[in-house]
């Protein structure tokens, strides 16, 4: 027996505090990725940088300048130089995969090599997150020498898309906590508010349910929470048989654990406690339950 309006009241705020943490959590991890927007993109066009100069370094030029890194598209950057070069397939390949790979928000992308001239492209290829599914042709011929611009168009996943997944994988986990934590808090079991202030004339005794006290002849006795509900249900239907699963089921269900002889030990500390008056008694109906036998 307990207040279920407590106990909506409490579990309520726990639950209002959880989805309050989440909403907390969310806007700053959404500030986080705004606010980091801006380094990451930096930090690709840095990398972008660095493929242009082992390009020029593999075509042995050691002095001329990579020319600034221009966003030409959404998701698609270009890569210019000062002086003419020429490369290998095999090489700009492996440089690419080598050097992208820092990037963890980068899985697939297309490399175009085209002539400063007319823009034609002279030689492409295609990576993916998926090894089996790039495409790469032509490997092992050199290109001559010429002024080459290179294009390096990326998936368009965007960083905050990426980024958004990983907190969108996580909300099941953070749903699993919350569970968790509110099945750990479990919310203490009071009276029924009707029956906290009763006294109950049981015989020559008197039982205090709020105080948790039995009175036996000017003398308190004092009962533990379990005694004083269990109790309660036999003083809330004198002479009538209560089930033993019904006791089991409001003792004790929502412990988590029933122990068949744990209702057996508190029925035997009970009857040892209203043993003075002999009208009164708790007497075992085969089969069924108990009685709380009142004689007038």
């Amino acid at each position: 027996m307990f207040d279920s309006r407590n106990f909506l009241s409490g579990k309520g705020k726990y639950l209002y505090g959880l989805i309050l943490l989440l909403f907390i959590a969310v806007i700053c991890v959404a500030f986080s990725m705004n606010g980091s927007d801006d380094f990451d993109i930096a930090k690709r066009e840095v990398l972008l940088r660095r493929i242009g100069h082992e390009l020029l370094l593999q075509s042995g030029d050691r002095t001329s300048r990579v020319l600034p890194v221009e966003k030409i598209a959404e998701n698609e950057y270009q890569i210019r130089f000062e002086n003419h070069l020429t490369f290998q397939p095999d090489s700009l390949v492996n440089t690419t995969r080598h050097l992208l790979a820092k990037d963890p928000f980068i899985r697939d992308y297309i490399v175009n090599v085209l002539n400063c001239a007319n823009a034609s492209v002279v030689y492409g290829y295609s990576i993916s997150g998926n090894k089996k599914d790039d495409i790469i042709a032509c490997m092992g011929r050199e290109q001559p020498r010429a002024c080459y611009m290179i294009n390096i168009k990326f998936k368009p996943i965007g960083i905050n898309t990426a980024k958004n997944g990983y907190l969108l994988g996580s909300l099941p986990f953070l749903a699993f906590v919350g569970f968790i934590f509110l099945r750990s808090v479990k919310p203490r079991k009071t009276l029924p508010k009707g029956q906290r202030t009763k006294i109950f004339t049981l015989g020559s005794v008197l039982f205090n349910a709020q105080k948790q006290q039995l009175a036996i002849n000017k003398k308190n006795i004092d009962l533990t929470r379990t005694e004083t509900r269990l109790l309660l249900i036999f003083a809330l239907s004198p002479n009538e048989t209560i089930e033993r699963s019904r006791l089991q089921k409001e003792i004790w269900e929502d412990e988590g654990v029933i122990v068949g002889r744990s209702l057996d030990m508190f029925i035997s500390k009970l009857r040892k406690k209203i043993e003075f008056d002999s009208n009164i008694n708790i007497v075992v109906v085969r089969g069924k339950g108990y009685k709380l036998e009142i004689s007038s």
